[in-house]
């Protein structure tokens, strides 16, 4: 493999994980869904959640997505070890928000991840997901801008 493919295959994995980061924030279930392989499988050890497949996927988000007031999520970048047509990684992540209930969540967390190259582009393999540090003191935030001034001419 030439140094430019490394590059390329890189680069092409970091932005799927960011399109995972966005269709989850835009809540785009569809666009969520095809970021994995036909087997792919999302596991989230910390609920007891092993999803395999993207209709499987897609079906648990659109299920999740109303529970929530607000959602945030950032993704770090972690590391990425190809291997021809598959590769490994991780990525380091922050979320916070707010169930409609009223509960609030924070946490940093670590997805370790596997990738292949497809015809359509790199899509997972596995993401399973590992929370290093969790809170649930009540954000005071909110969803809604308006309460804030953003103007300039104000102190």
């Amino acid at each position: 493999m030439s140094d430019v493919q490394t590059i390329v295959d890189r680069f092409e994995i970091e932005a799927l994980r960011g399109e995972f980061t966005d269709a989850g924030m835009m809540r785009d279930p569809d666009r969520f869904a095809a970021l994995f392989t036909p087997d792919g499988v999302w596991r989230m050890s910390h609920i007891d959640v092993k999803l395999v497949g993207p209709d499987e996927i897609r079906a648990w988000i659109e299920r999740a997505w109303p529970f929530w007031e607000y959602f945030v999520q950032t993704v770090h970048p972690g590391t990425i070890r190809l291997e021809g047509d598959t590769a490994s990684g991780r990525s380091y992540v922050e979320e916070f928000g707010r169930f409609r209930d009223g509960r609030s969540h924070r946490n940093y967390a670590i997805y370790h991840d596997r990738y292949r190259r497809t015809p359509d582009g790199w899509r997972f393999t596995e993401r399973a997901y590992e929370i290093r540090y969790a809170d649930s003191t009540p954000l005071a935030g909110s969803p809604d801008p308006a309460p804030f001034s953003f103007r300039s001419d104000q102190a």
